[in-house]
């Protein structure tokens, strides 16, 4: 019986020293956030029309997503204007942040997609329509 249990406790203790073997040979985008990496770092990894089947452009789309969405809860709580997400495509802000990037290498891929935000044409809403996320 304690051979047994000492067995199962060292292979899990292999799977475990394995699995962390492997995470941290894992791309280091996976764990940081993408929107937080270096333009310089990034903008050679994505490819405009590479589409979502391009695992950069997949995790820079998804991670816009939601960092646009989060953006819109401020928006309309503070300026009663959103930006439609949904109208939003990965061409779109794939092109928009390589173009940022190779003009600014030094810069992040959250300031092209904070300078779209900005941009981006606005949708008004009424004041009743602002709400706190977070109110219970």
């Amino acid at each position: 019986m304690q051979s047994s249990r000492m067995r199962s406790t060292s292979l899990l203790a292999l799977g475990c020293a394995l699995a962390l073997s492997v995470a941290a040979h894992a791309d280091p985008l996976l764990r940081s956030g993408i929107g937080l990496t270096s333009c310089a770092k990034l903008a050679a990894d994505l490819k405009v029309g590479g589409g979502l089947d391009h695992l950069p452009n997949a995790l820079l789309f998804y991670w816009a997503q939601g960092y646009m969405s989060a953006a819109n809860i401020h928006m309309l709580n503070e300026n009663t204007d959103y930006v439609d997400v949904g109208a939003v495509d990965e061409p779109t802000i794939t092109k928009v942040v390589v173009e940022f990037c190779k003009a600014n290498p030094d810069k992040k891929p959250v300031n092209a997609i904070d300078k779209f935000l900005q941009d981006a044409k606005k949708i008004e809403a009424q004041k009743s329509d602002a709400f706190d996320p977070w109110e219970h």
